[in-house]
């Protein structure tokens, strides 16, 4: 048993190392969305990042359990990779806590705290100095650093393959250059007896600063609306939705931002569904990340939205949307192409149907 154990440490190194690569691959973009959340890299960057770090792990798993450069080369490599991790984990404690947040060594599929993260590296690091005592390389000759470099590329050739992407494009955003909305509190008297007209007859009749105030005359009660001017939403670009044309600056929209295998996604969309059947919302437009298509079908039978949609095919432009930190589920009140309420992910700012449909009833610029 003595004999056989440093080449059993090694298999369990290997499994370890194979197990990291897989699991950050399903699904990848969530890894390169923890490398930019880091700081590490742009959204331009973080697909090749990503895949030449798996292809790294995968590459370990494999040379671990050959013998070119094992000793002199592979596993010190592999040592000095676990303590730049423990350093990472390290700062990730002093700045967040040990127990707070998923550190992402096993992706979505094993979430660990740092803290069990950094055990698990050091307990690994452990092994491997162990398996560094009880092997040797190749003998003087034989070794050919051409195996490992092989290794190497030929992981990243399975992962650029596998799992590919589009580049960043050159692109100009446009901003509004309009400013600021202006409110005076005095220029709306809302009666919600006849919320029902609103929308009906309703005529300009005069502007001031950043806002135009509409009178519904299709009642004997004065209503006046403060509506905001026209301004450029970052959504602008996305006008197709289903093969019919949409402009979502004009009006009221919501605008969803979901992936289709996202949990949290369906249950906001839920929500929405379940809140359409007591209040009439604005009309609303998703926006799919290119992650899992196959899956849409599936999200429309199980959250029973009817919702018109439009596949955003690059990736890094779906989290732009959503901002820097920004993390799915997304939904956005536009009116006249000003974000009036946005929600983002599951925690602090995640989606409030009761804020929401509040300030889609009040007609008031927040």
């Amino acid at each position: 048993m003595k004999k056989h154990l440093p080449l059993v440490v090694r298999i369990i190194i290997s499994a370890l190392f194979l197990l990291s690569a897989v699991a950050k691959s399903f699904p990848i973009w969530a890894f390169e969305k923890q490398l930019v959340d880091l700081g590490i890299v742009n959204w331009c960057n973080a697909p090749y990042l990503a895949r030449l770090i798996i292809a790294l792990e995968t590459a370990i798993a494999i040379a671990i359990l050959q013998k070119h450069y094992i000793k002199s080369f592979v596993i010190p490599v592999t040592i000095l990779l676990l303590i730049a991790f423990c350093s990472h984990l390290g700062m990730q404690m002093y700045e967040h806590g040990a127990m707070n947040g998923n550190c992402g060594c096993f992706g979505q599929l094993i979430p660990m705290t740092p803290l069990e993260a950094f055990i698990k590296n050091i307990i690994t690091i452990l092994m491997l100095i162990y398996v560094y005592k009880n092997v040797t390389d190749k003998e003087k000759g034989e070794n050919r650093f051409s195996i490992i470099l092989l290794i190497y590329f030929f992981s990243a050739f399975l992962m650029f393959f596998f799992f590919p992407f589009c580049p960043c494009k050159t692109t100009t955003e446009t901003n509004s250059t309009l400013p600021p909305i202006v409110f005076d509190s005095s220029l709306v008297i809302h009666d919600t007896t006849h919320e029902n007209h609103i929308d009906t007859a309703i005529k300009p009749i005069k502007i001031k600063d950043s806002v135009i105030v509409k009178k519904d005359t299709s009642t004997k009660i004065e209503v006046k609306i403060v509506e905001p001017v026209k301004a450029i939403s970052k959504f602008s670009n996305y006008t197709d939705f289903n093969g019919k044309q949409v402009n979502l600056d004009q009006g009221k929209k919501i605008v969803c931002l979901f992936v289709p295998g996202c949990d949290h996604c369906r249950d906001a969309a839920k929500e929405m569904v379940k809140l359409s059947k007591t209040h009439k919302l604005p009309p609303t437009y998703v926006l799919f990340m290119n992650e899992e298509t196959f899956k849409i079908p599936e999200f429309y039978k199980e959250t029973k939205i009817n919702y018109p949609y439009h596949l955003i095919e690059d990736i890094p432009t779906f989290f732009k949307l959503l901002g820097n930190n920004g993390s799915t589920p997304g939904v956005y009140y536009l009116w006249n192409g000003n974000l009036i309420k946005s929600y983002e992910g599951t925690e602090k700012n995640k989606f409030n149907p009761e804020e929401i449909i509040k300030a889609i009833e009040s007609n008031q610029i927040h």
